[in-house]
């Protein structure tokens, strides 16, 4: 006789688990509303249920696009409970790189905030999701254009069973596909795990020392990994947590949450920190941060004003910093006592829980102080890029994950980020690939040549700058066009805010031919 199956550890079995030990004990809310454990449970069964009842099946994706709200967890949970795979796709995105996401994926329905329904209505004809999966929420009444066309999220809620669904959820089974930016120009799609996500999960709750009596503050976008890494973290303590819903980032108004609801864990970028310490003081004492807990910096590199100034504001505040990817999961993190001692370094591995080595470009272990490629080995690796079978292989040196940035080590231990996988640039915490933005200006055809590179930015770390070669009889107006061309093809963040129109032999070049990106930032940054 064989043995009985182990329970999952995920999602959907925590928020069941929360509903059944305590169940009025408040759960999460937004500004608009708030659920409790039972409520929260409740929910993520008939839409669990309702999806299902559209004519999905377990493995299937499913879409979503909104701004920050409860939504986001409901429908985080409702997909673990049916095996349902997550497609969290940024909100800044224009509609062609919607598009791609979706029909690559190949995902079965769509769920979409009203709010950013234009952005995607244009797109029916193109995309693989069943007629009648197309949901839409947030909205007061159904958009008359699309009576028959638009499901309703609340009514498929109202009109489902409540009864857990009939679907045998393992361990390995896919969670989400998080879609990251390729430097071929298209994104891969990241497989995460239902087991993958609860353990990363669960050690990220021992190495911060959170438990059942705190509280979570999710500013981050919840369509990337690092707010749906924390947000199940709370979920599986049976923490509350709370959801920053606004559209946009509001440096006062986010002083006065952390007040008001006495945050005790939060993880911001150092955009949203260098934004807060820029306020005026008077604006900033008005706020009694004293109970603010513990905070995170991650999604770029912070520097030491940005550090210090943090510490002050917050004078109880235990300021950590973390380094890691979509991809690899967190890898490395450096604790409220080193920030000081060890300023420019991402920390050390996570201990027991990770290992990493530097590899030099012939495969062997670099000596600390020299630099090599970053590889780390966790137990929370992603599972490959969907589909992506060479790209995935690129990933892998045996069981060590690498997503290419370069890095050495000191002689404590410490991991120093020397460069970033194909001089990726960090925009306010977003990702940006130059060869994103340079694929699309290269189709103007008035451009002979183009490199994207980032420059050096106090507020946003970094700035988007493109060095373009014109060629002979360009229009005068060329910068102009090139900035609407980006306007209607790429997400706003990615969109260069300095221009450089530089003749061809200003763009430094290997003896292949490939443009040598470093040093053309540094040629920029010495004549702007």
């Amino acid at each position: 006789m064989s043995a009985a199956a182990p329970a999952l550890l995920s999602l959907s079995e925590s928020v069941a688990a929360h509903a059944r030990t305590q169940p009025a004990r408040p759960a999460a809310r937004d500004s608009r509303r708030s659920l409790t454990w039972a409520q929260w449970n409740d929910r993520a069964s008939r839409l669990a249920n309702a999806l299902l009842g559209l004519g999905l099946a377990r493995g299937d994706r499913v879409a979503l696009l909104g701004f920050n709200a409860l939504e986001w967890l409901e429908l985080y949970a409702a997909l673990s409970r049916a095996g349902l795979v997550a497609v969290p796709i940024n909100f800044r995105l224009a509609a062609p790189e919607v598009a791609y996401i979706v029909q690559h994926a190949e995902a079965r329905a769509f769920v979409v905030q009203d709010r950013l329904r234009g952005l995607v209505e244009g797109l029916r004809g193109e995309l693989p999701v069943l007629p009648q999966a197309w949901v839409l929420w947030g909205h007061d009444a159904l958009p008359e254009a699309g009576h028959g066309r638009w499901q309703d999220y609340e009514a498929l809620i109202a009109a489902a069973s409540a009864a857990p669904p009939a679907v045998a959820v393992q361990p390995g089974d896919l969670f989400a596909l998080m879609y990251t930016s390729g430097t071929t120009g298209r994104p891969k799609g990241a497989m995460r795990s239902q087991g993958g996500n609860a353990l990363i999960a669960l050690c990220t709750a021992l190495e911060f020392g959170l438990t059942r009596d705190d509280t979570g503050l999710l500013v981050m976008p919840l369509c990337h990994a690092n707010s749906l890494y924390f947000g199940v973290t709370f979920a599986m303590l049976g923490a509350q947590i709370v959801v920053d819903d606004r559209a946009s980032f509001d440096p006062e108004a986010l002083l006065a949450l952390l007040a008001r609801e006495r945050i005790s864990f939060t993880s911001l970028v150092p955009t949203h920190y260098v934004m807060m310490l820029e306020l005026p003081e008077a604006a900033k004492a008005k706020h009694d941060l004293a109970r603010v807990g513990k905070l995170l910096i991650s999604s770029a590199p912070a520097r030491r004003e940005t550090k210090l100034g943090v510490m002050q504001l917050f004078p109880n505040g235990r300021l950590f910093e973390l380094y890691g990817s979509t991809e690899a999961g967190w890898v490395t993190v450096l604790r409220p006592d080193e920030q000081l001692a060890k300023l420019g370094s991402v920390g050390r591995e996570w201990a027991g829980t990770g290992a990493i080595k530097l590899l030099g470009s012939d495969g062997t272990e670099v000596a600390d102080g020299e630099v090599g490629e970053l590889y780390s080995r966790t137990p929370w690796v992603f599972d490959g890029y969907w589909r992506n079978p060479e790209k995935t292989a690129e990933s892998f040196h045996g069981a060590w994950c690498s997503v290419g940035d370069l890095a050495r080590r000191d002689a404590d231990g410490f991991i120093h980020l020397v460069d970033r996988k194909s001089h990726m640039i960090i925009s306010g915490g977003e990702n940006i690939y130059p060869s994103e933005v340079e694929a699309v200006l290269a189709q103007h055809p008035a451009v002979q040549d183009v490199a994207v590179v980032g420059l050096p930015d106090v507020k946003w770390g970094e700035t988007v700058c493109a060095a373009v070669v014109p060629r002979p009889g360009a229009p005068a107006d060329l910068q102009a066009q090139l900035d609407g061309l980006c306007r209607e093809r790429l997400a706003g963040f990615k969109r260069p805010r300095a221009w450089r129109l530089i003749a061809p032999e200003a763009l430094p070049r290997t003896a292949t031919g490939k443009v040598q990106h470093r040093l053309l930032r540094e040629r920029l940054i010495q004549s702007p």
